[in-house]
């Protein structure tokens, strides 16, 4: 390998981490948009803030946010993969399929296609937290402490 060959892979590497993730900006779409429904709903106003204070520190490529986006995505896949067991109640079973209304758009789910789709998605999440090219995002020399 000559010495011009070895001087730009890691400037191409440098070059790699300096910008953000198409996959990390999708999520922290996803995020930004379902924590500004959250607080104009006044549902979960603490999670919600919690939850822009995450996406801010991931921006700011903060260690800690690396492990909070990790730890948020598995608990939230731990908490979906339960939720048919969770939601599970013989005495008040509804037997039949929920209706989904999305805008204008009306349609009868079985309850195990919506369980599924939140499953998929929740993977997707985590799939986007462990990926190589987000790690590549963060700091990694940089304390934990999330404000500096």
């Amino acid at each position: 390998m000559s010495e011009q060959e070895s001087t730009t892979i890691p400037q191409a590497s440098t070059m790699m981490s300096q910008r953000l993730p198409k996959r990390l900006i999708a999520l922290l779409l996803v995020y930004t948009a379902a924590s500004i429904s959250g607080l104009v709903a006044k549902q979960g106003v603490l999670f919600c803030l919690l939850t822009l204070f995450m996406v801010i520190a991931i921006i700011g490529r903060q260690k800690a946010a690396l492990i909070m986006l990790r730890g948020y995505t598995l608990v939230q896949l731990g908490l979906i993969s339960m939720l048919p067991v969770i939601m599970y109640d013989p005495d008040n079973l509804i037997v039949g399929p929920t209706t989904v209304y999305l805008g204008e758009w009306q349609s009868k789910l079985p309850d195990y296609v919506i369980f599924i789709a939140l499953i998929v998605l929740s993977l997707l999440q985590v799939w986007i937290a462990f990926d190589k090219k987000v790690k590549a995002w963060f700091k990694p020399k940089l304390n934990l402490n999330i404000m500096g």
